[in-house]
């Protein structure tokens, strides 16, 4: 019961950080442009270890792929997916067993 309550709070801390994100941001910033304006200097970092210790095709492909988007979708899409366990969570505990008497 507790999960699902801290999934849930998560979920909405989320899309609140989402709608912040795409309000007070400018229009037309991706996440790249995004995460190099915080520092530019961990950026690169993480470029290089994508580079050198992971692989180079992640950082092609699935990685500079998620980068070209918006930077308020990557809250949003963590809040959707928060929310959805929540629920998940909460639809699968079971009911309490009414103390009703059935004849």
């Amino acid at each position: 019961m507790i999960v699902v309550k801290i999934l849930a709070v998560l979920s909405a801390t989320m899309l609140v950080i989402a709608v912040a994100v795409a309000t007070l941001g400018p229009q037309e910033m991706s996440l790249a442009e995004a995460l190099t304006a915080l520092d530019n200097m961990r950026y690169t970092a993480v470029e290089a270890y994508f580079r050198l210790h992971i692989s180079a095709w992640i950082w092609e492909h699935p990685v500079r792929a998620l980068l070209v988007r918006p930077p308020w979708l990557v809250p949003a899409a963590a809040g959707v997916l928060l929310g959805g366990a929540a629920m998940t969570m909460a639809s699968t505990q079971k009911a309490p067993n009414s103390r009703r008497r059935r004849s």
